[in-house]
C-alpha cells in the first residue's frame, strides 16, 4: 500500500518498538518485551499513534525503527582503495596516500563514487547522512575544491528521497589568514554547509578553533570537529574545544568525532574533562573502523583497540553517537556504508552490553540531534519516516544484514 489516505486508519500487525525510540513510552500501549514493546502498531492521520494488543504475540513480524542517521562519513574518499595499490599504516601514512589518489578526483569520479557511497546508505535504512569533504584546495586559489561542488548537486539531486549535510575538513592553517578565514566561512554559510576542522597536534590549533567558534557564531554554522585522533601523549584539542565553547557560550551544535586520546586519561583527571566536556554542550561521535584500523600500531598485533571512552562519556551525560567514517579507502580498507554494522562494532570493541535498544539512539534520535535537527521518535512519527527491519530483538536487528522496507510497504489493512 503505498498511498495513504490521512483520514483512514490502518495496522501494522505484531511488530516491536523499542522502548529507546519513544518519546512516551508509558503512554504508547503494547506489552513490554525486554526494550521493546509489541503489538498492532496503529497508524491515524499519517502517523503512528500507539500499539493495541496483538491476536498473535508470539514470532512478531518485524522491529520499528526511525530512518537512521549517519552522523560521519566522507563520499569523497569511499571506494578508492582498489587503485592504490598495496598500503597499510597508521594515521599519516592514510593521507599521504589519500592525497596522492587525488589525482584521480575528476568530477565525474567524485560524483560515481559519492553518489554510490550515498546509495549503500540510503539502502542501509539512512534518511539523513553528513558527509565531510577535504578542503584542500590549490593554495593560491579563492575557489573551493571540487568535491564541494559535487556533494551540493548531490544535495539538490537527492533531497527528496536523504538530506544530506556536506561537512568541510578544514586544516588549521586554513584558517590562519583573517580574509581567507572569512571567505571560507561565507562560502560554507552560501551553500547551507557545515564548519568541519581538523585538530591534532598542531601549534595553530587553539587560534584555530577560536576561528571556527567565531566564524560558527557569525555565520549560524554548525561545528563538526575531526579531534585528538591518535593515542599518544599530550593531545588536548578535545580539552581546547569544551574551554572556548564554555568561554564563548557557544550554543550551535558541536560534534568531536574520534577522541582517541580520551583513552590516556583515567581517574580525577578523567571526571574533570569530563564533566568540562558536558557544560561545554559537546556530542562525541565514536567512529569505529577506521580507529582500530589505523591506530595502536606496531611491529605486531596492536594491543590498544584506538576507541573513545564510550561508556565513561555516557555515565558523565555526553551523548555518544556512532559514525561510519571511511570506506574501502586509506583509511579503511574494508567495511560497508551501514550504522548498523558501526554500531555492532562499536558494542564489540567497547563493551557495550545488552540490552542493545539503548544503544539504538546512537545512530537514529541522538545523532539527529547531534547534527542539529529534531530527533524522529515513533510515536507521532510520520510513516514514510518509519522502517520496519526484519527482526525479533534489538540483538537481532542489530546483527542483522537484509535490508529495511518503508513502513507503509507494510501495512495489511485498513482499520475502523
Amino acid at each position: 500500500m503505498n498511498m495513504l489516505n490521512a483520514t483512514d486508519s490502518y495496522v501494522v500487525e505484531n511488530v516491536l518498538v523499542p522502548v529507546s525510540l519513544l518519546l512516551d513510552p508509558h503512554g504508547f500501549g503494547g506489552t513490554q518485551i525486554s526494550d521493546c514493546l509489541a503489538g498492532d502498531l496503529i497508524i491515524r492521520g499519517g502517523q503512528a499513534v500507539c500499539l493495541r494488543p496483538s491476536t498473535a504475540p508470539c514470532n512478531p513480524s518485524g522491529l520499528i525503527t526511525p530512518r537512521l542517521t549517519e552522523c560521519h562519513v566522507h563520499l569523497d574518499k569511499c571506494h578508492t582503495i582498489s587503485r592504490m595499490g598495496r598500503i597499510g599504516g597508521d594515521l599519516n601514512a592514510a593521507m599521504d596516500a589519500q592525497r596522492r589518489d587525488r589525482m584521480f578526483w575528476t568530477e565525474d569520479d567524485l560524483r560515481q563514487r559519492a553518489e554510490r557511497g550515498l546509495q549503500e546508505l540510503m539502502s542501509s535504512g539512512c534518511g539523513i547522512v553528513r558527509s565531510h569533504f577535504d578542503w584542500a584546495a590549490d593554495p593560491e586559489s579563492t575557489s573551493p575544491p571540487l568535491a564541494w561542488s559535487v556533494l551540493q548537486e548531490l544535495v539538490v539531486d537527492y533531497q527528496d528521497t536523504v538530506h544530506l549535510q556536506v561537512a568541510s575538513l578544514l586544516n588549521t592553517t586554513d584558517l590562519a589568514d583573517p580574509a581567507k578565514a572569512a571567505a571560507i566561512g561565507r562560502e560554507i554559510a552560501r551553500g547551507n554547509g557545515v564548519l568541519g576542522l581538523f585538530v591534532l597536534n598542531q601549534p595553530d590549533r587553539h587560534a584555530a578553533i577560536q576561528v571556527a567558534v567565531q566564524l560558527a557564531e557569525k555565520h549560524g554554522l554548525a561545528l563538526d570537529f575531526h579531534v585528538d585522533e591518535g593515542l599518544h601523549q599530550g593531545l588536548d584539542g578535545l580539552e581546547i574545544i569544551a574551554d572556548t565553547l564554555i568561554e564563548t557560550g557557544f550554543q550551535g551544535p558541536v560534534l568531536c568525532g574520534h577522541a582517541c586520546s580520551l583513552i590516556n586519561v583515567a581517574g580525577e583527571p578523567l571526571q574533570a574533562l569530563l564533566d568540562k566536556i558536558a557544560r561545554a554542550g559537546l556530542t562525541i561521535a565514536s567512529l569505529p573502523t577506521s580507529n582500530l584500523y589505523l591506530q595502536g600500531r606496531s611491529a605486531g598485533t596492536p594491543d590498544r583497540r584506538g576507541i573513545t571512552r564510550i561508556g565513561e562519556l555516557r555515565a558523565a551525560g555526553v551523548p555518544v553517537v556512532v559514525g561510519t567514517d571511511n570506506v574501502r579507502d586509506a583509511f579503511c580498507p574494508l567495511g560497508r556504508h551501514d550504522p548498523r554494522k558501526s554500531l555492532e562494532l562499536a558494542a564489540l570493541t567497547a563493551h557495550l552490553d545488552p540490552p542493545f535498544g539503548d544503544l539504538l539512539p546512537m545512530i537514529t534520535t541522538n545523532a539527529q540531534t547531534a547534527l542539529g535537527l529534531s530527533p524522529t521518535n515513533v510515536d507521532g512519527a510520520a510513516v514514510e519516516d518509519l522502517l520496519i527491519f526484519d527482526a525479533a530483538s534489538t540483538s537481532d536487528w542489530l546483527t542483522g544484514t537484509s535490508a529495511p522496507k518503508p513502513l507503509k510497504h507494510a501495512l495489511t489493512g485498513e482499520i475502523a
